[in-house]
């Protein structure tokens, strides 16, 4: 909420009443394939919101307090989140160019990570890392320490 009792544009894009900066409600941005995943730029921050200013897309929203208290006790958001977290999920199990030194995507999963944590609690932020840890092993261990360790933080 802000000042004149409306949804803030962040809140009402995860409760799906309103859109994002390219004007997508949360559904369509769910449901990108993994083509657009990869080459949109400008969603994670809004299916993943976090307190500071992205680096990516200065534009993206930001989460206030009050919006965080709101998206942790509304049930669409909620739900948003858990869709938009299984479907990125999807994306690195089935993906596999991301797992390298150094890629976008690393940032991507950190953001993830730290959003959950706020938004959804240890557990689930937990879960994700536990996850995308587990599709790395997989693939040898090619993301590079620091990386691995931004992740341990988040």
């Amino acid at each position: 909420m802000h000042e004149g009792g409306g949804l803030t544009p962040i809140v009402a894009f995860l409760t799906g009443e309103g859109t994002d900066g390219a004007g997508r409600d949360v559904f369509e941005v769910i449901s990108f394939d993994d083509a657009a995943v990869e080459q949109v730029h400008d969603f994670v921050q809004w299916l993943f919101p976090l307190r500071e200013r992205s680096g990516a897309q200065p534009n993206a929203p930001m989460l206030t307090d009050e919006d965080i208290e709101v998206i942790r006790e509304s049930i669409s958001a909620q739900a948003a989140l858990a869709a938009a977290t299984d479907r990125l999920a999807v994306f690195y199990y089935r993906n596999g160019h991301w797992l390298t030194a150094s890629d976008h995507n690393h940032l991507r999963i950190t953001r993830i990570i730290k959003s959950l944590r706020l938004l959804r609690g240890d557990e689930l932020a937990d879960a994700f890392r536990t996850l995308i840890l587990a599709r790395v092993a997989e693939a040898g261990s090619p993301v590079a320490q620091p990386t691995l360790g931004f992740w341990a933080r988040a």
